[in-house]
């Protein structure tokens, strides 16, 4: 799809200075513009490139002023940075727009959806599904019975979610995510054996969350796995059965959060951080990756360590961890 300098001014609210016909159909860095390119400059940094960018049309400041002649068309704007990230929603939005129901795909007699549903080939929509207005489920995802799904909510290609589970509005969740799996639990028996304990609960996503590719979250044995409004997951966590999320809380890639875990909200967890199970992490806690969390963590605390222990003392405590060989030797020559 192309746009004129003209219409991107248009959208943007901008003045344009140069050719308002000239016409752009990608994005790029400046330094790595082309014909046909629409870029921006906001880091002064960058400021070199604008005379030497091939792109045919480049966002910058209103206050800019050029101290050669430019190649490119600008779109004088009053924060290039806001602007073109408001570009960049607006194109995701038109590259993403689909409507209609593909075939094949199956819709159970019972389901109930609102106004313009995407639904990609080859998905299923299980029994007494209810679904929103402009919700978009991309190819191969499955929908089990009795799931609801609120309005604005983007379900890519291969996400599975299964039977009971609620989710809110203006939800996205990525490709390879499983949502409302069994949660892991397993009775020991005198021969050493297991015994499946039946997960019978469910899972609730609140509204405005995001949750990235290959995550799984777990339902509850009784009860709900929760995660509240705002949370942001990355992909490939695994969240427990009976967890709670609290809201705006963003955890990054590969961390694990064991079972019946309450996490406050507002908090921030690096990756590959390792949570067990039947904690209480307070709110605004800051996590850093790698970390390990085995006790309950009062409200605004910032850890690190395996164990975790307070960010400032595992700082101060590195700086003899790395220094140990030259310590040890030092105390051997007092002792002598």
């Amino acid at each position: 799809m192309k746009f004129t300098a003209e219409q991107i001014a248009g959208i943007l609210q901008g003045e344009v200075v140069g050719n308002p016909a000239v016409e752009v159909f990608r994005l790029s860095k400046i330094e790595e513009g082309s014909d046909g390119s629409l870029t921006f400059l906001s880091n002064p940094k960058y400021l070199n490139y604008i005379y030497s960018t091939k792109a045919s049309v480049t966002i910058v400041n209103d206050t800019f002023v050029a101290d050669t002649e430019l190649t490119t068309t600008l779109i004088k704007v009053q924060d290039a940075y806001a602007a073109f990230s408001k570009l960049l929603a607006y194109y995701n939005e038109v590259k993403q727009h689909k409507s209609g129901i593909e075939q094949p795909s199956y819709i159970a007699p019972t389901v109930i959806y609102g106004e313009n549903l995407y639904l990609g080939s080859f998905s299923y929509l299980g029994e007494n599904v209810v679904i929103g207005n402009n919700v978009k489920i991309y190819p191969n995802c499955f929908i089990g019975d009795n799931v609801v799904l609120g309005n604005n909510v983007t379900l890519f290609a291969g996400t599975k979610i299964y039977s009971e589970t609620i989710i809110g509005n203006n939800c996205t969740i990525h490709s390879g995510a499983v949502i409302g799996s069994d949660g892991f639990g397993f009775a020991p028996n005198p021969d050493g054996t297991y015994t499946k304990i039946p997960q019978i609960g469910n899972v609730i996503i609140e509204d405005n969350v995001d949750i990235g590719s290959c995550t799984t979250v777990d339902r509850a044995t009784m009860g709900s796995t929760i995660i509240r409004k705002g949370v942001k997951l990355d992909n490939q966590i695994q969240i427990a059965h009976n967890v709670e999320i609290g809201e705006n809380t963003v955890i990054a890639a590969q961390t694990g959060v064991a079972g019946s875990t309450k996490i406050g909200k507002n908090g921030m967890i690096g990756g590959q951080v390792g949570i067990s199970g039947h904690l209480h992490i307070g709110d605004n806690v800051r996590i850093q990756a790698q970390s390990g969390i085995g006790k309950n963590i009062k409200d605004n605390e910032i850890l690190q360590g395996s164990p975790a222990f307070a960010y400032n003392d595992f700082s101060k405590s590195f700086v003899h961890f790395k220094n140990l060989p030259k310590i040890v030797a030092e105390i051997k020559e007092l002792k002598k």
